[in-house]
C-alpha cells in the first residue's frame, strides 16, 4: 500500500506490510499516526484518523460507516469498531451473502475522543461517542455514548467507574504542542487557547 493510495496520508504517519486497507481513498492519517501490524481497517464511508494515535494489532475496524479517531487516542490491541450493522430484528435477510435488496444495514460512525483510549479486546458499536479523555477497561462492550474524562468497564451495561482529572495532561499537552511545533501553525495555536480556555475554566 502507498500513501498516494489514501484520500490524505501524512509523511510522518506509519503503518506495516501486514496491515489490511479496505477502501484506502476514504482514509486520512494525519501527523504521527502508528498502525501496527495485522490490523484490518475499511475505510467505508469517511474515516478520520487525527494526530497523534495508535491503532494496536489485532485490531479490525469493520461495518462501512464513518470513522474518527481524535488526537492523542489509542486503540488497543484486538478491538473491534463497528461503525455499521445488519438489521437482525426485522423481516430482512443479513449476512453479505445475500443480494442487498433482501438486506437492510444500518450505516453508522464511530467517534473517539482527544486522549480517548480503548483497552484490549473491546467492542465498539455504531452510533455512538467516546469523549475526551475517557478509559475503557479491557473487555468491555461499549453500546451507548461515554463522558468525557471518565473512566468505564463491562459490558450489558457498560458503567462509569470514576471520573478523571484531565488539567495535568492537557498541560502536557501544551509543553508537547510547543516543543514539536517551533514555529507555530494555525491549527496548533488554535488547540492551545482551546486547551487555555478549558483550564481557566476548570
Amino acid at each position: 500500500m502507498k500513501k498516494d493510495d489514501f484520500k490524505y496520508c501524512s509523511e510522518s504517519a506509519t503503518y506495516f506490510s501486514n496491515t489490511i486497507f479496505i477502501n484506502p481513498k476514504n482514509i486520512e492519517l494525519n501527523e504521527n499516526v502508528l498502525i501496527d501490524d495485522f490490523v484490518f481497517f475499511n475505510g467505508g464511508k469517511k474515516s478520520v484518523i487525527s494526530n497523534n494515535v495508535h491503532i494496536a494489532a489485532f485490531t479490525s475496524i469493520v461495518g462501512g460507516g464513518s470513522l474518527h479517531l481524535d488526537s492523542f487516542s489509542g486503540i488497543s490491541g484486538g478491538c473491534r469498531l463497528i461503525t455499521a450493522v445488519d438489521d437482525f430484528m426485522g423481516e430482512y435477510l443479513t449476512n453479505p451473502t445475500v443480494p442487498i435488496e433482501y438486506r437492510k444495514v444500518n450505516v453508522g460512525f464511530v467517534n473517539i475522543g482527544k486522549h480517548a483510549l480503548v483497552g484490549s479486546n473491546c467492542v465498539v458499536l455504531p452510533n455512538l461517542s467516546i469523549g475526551d479523555g475517557t478509559i475503557v477497561a479491557a473487555g468491555s462492550i461499549v453500546n451507548k455514548n461515554l463522558d468525557s474524562w471518565s473512566i468505564y468497564s463491562g459490558a450489558h451495561p457498560i458503567k462509569k467507574i470514576t471520573e478523571i482529572d484531565p488539567c495535568k495532561k492537557l498541560k502536557k499537552e501544551i509543553k508537547y504542542l510547543m516543543k514539536k511545533y517551533s514555529q507555530k501553525e494555525l491549527w496548533v495555536e488554535n488547540r492551545i487557547s482551546e486547551i487555555e480556555d478549558f483550564l481557566s475554566s476548570h
